[in-house]
């Protein structure tokens, strides 16, 4: 795991924090709110669907595990609670009745272990819903959805525009310590093991402003806000990358502990009314994402894989 940088709390649209699949996290705000994850929450009930609602409302709070990751979950350099992930929560928990949300900061690979040890009450980070997570925890519907992208040189000149391409042009590629592209670039068949793996989409923009590279990958959302500033570098168009030979979609949305249900399809219930509305990407859009990051997906599908 990178060490923390001294950025990972401040929002800059120019310069995105730590990556969707990162193991970065926040250190320096959870010593400042380090007292959020003390305590723990109440024990988890027997009661059928689980009770942790009816918990939550008679609290006044929730506590959400959040992992510093911009533009997920994070808190800003006034000290604030902030992301796509927190500002939906706060929407939908207030509507069922929650009027505080609480943040418990960690690494991300600690939130599914938080959550199921009760130092948290569901998972507020934008988590990319998986077959392998969803052995562990229950999720709602994702809020978003996101294609790959690269970063590469003005013109891309080597015509990169998916992993198959960085493999028959013998292209030098980098991505992000723990990133989910990684395994995209190894099904495409580049060898790990030349892979230059950086802290993060800042340091992959320097990789190729340099020409230590020709690509970074990473998402569709953190490879066109690195470049905005660049007048070196530019984005391709987002596309999918293979898994087991097909198109693939992620998706990222909140988990919740396996017996709390009741909880899971109430939040479900209040984001489908968001969906059909249009309130929820008014929500996100302030932070980077476009009506292309906005699904129909289902936690269903993507648990099938």
């Amino acid at each position: 795991m990178a060490p923390p940088r001294t950025n990972a709390w401040t929002y800059d649209p120019g310069k995105p924090g730590t990556t969707r699949r990162s193991l970065l996290a926040g250190a320096a705000a959870f010593g400042a709110l380090g007292a959020a994850g003390c305590s723990r929450v109440a024990a988890a009930s027997s009661t059928p669907g689980g009770d942790l609602l009816g918990r939550l409302r008679a609290q006044g709070v929730v506590r959400l595990g959040i992992a510093g990751e911009i533009p997920f979950g994070y808190i800003d350099k006034n000290g604030r609670l902030t992301g796509e992930a927190p500002e939906l929560a706060r929407v939908v928990f207030k509507r069922l009745g929650v009027d505080r949300v609480q943040p418990v900061p960690t690494e991300f690979g600690s939130l599914i272990p938080g959550l199921n040890s009760q130092q948290f009450d569901v998972v507020s980070a934008g988590m990319y819903v998986t077959p392998e997570r969803c052995q562990q925890v229950i999720f709602a519907d994702p809020d978003y959805q996101m294609l790959d992208a690269f970063v590469v040189r003005k013109g891309n000149p080597k015509g990169l525009h998916n992993y198959r391409d960085v493999v028959a042009k013998k292209a030098k590629l980098a991505t992000g310590t723990g990133n989910a592209q990684i395994q995209y670039a190894v099904e495409a068949g580049y060898q790990q093991s030349d892979l230059l793996l950086v802290t993060d989409q800042v340091a992959g923009l320097n990789a190729v402003e340099a020409g230590r590279v020709d690509a970074f990958a990473g998402t569709a959302l953190t490879v066109r806000e690195v470049v905005r500033k660049s007048s070196k570098a530019e984005a391709t168009q987002p596309f999918k990358p293979l898994v087991n030979g097909k198109p693939h979609v992620d998706g990222g949305a909140f988990a919740f502990r396996p017996t709390e249900t009741r909880l899971r399809d109430a939040f479900n219930a209040e984001l489908k009314k968001m969906k059909a509305s249009g309130e929820l990407f008014r929500i996100l859009r302030p932070f980077g994402f476009t009506k292309a990051e906005m699904t129909g997906l289902t936690a269903k599908e993507l648990c099938r894989g």
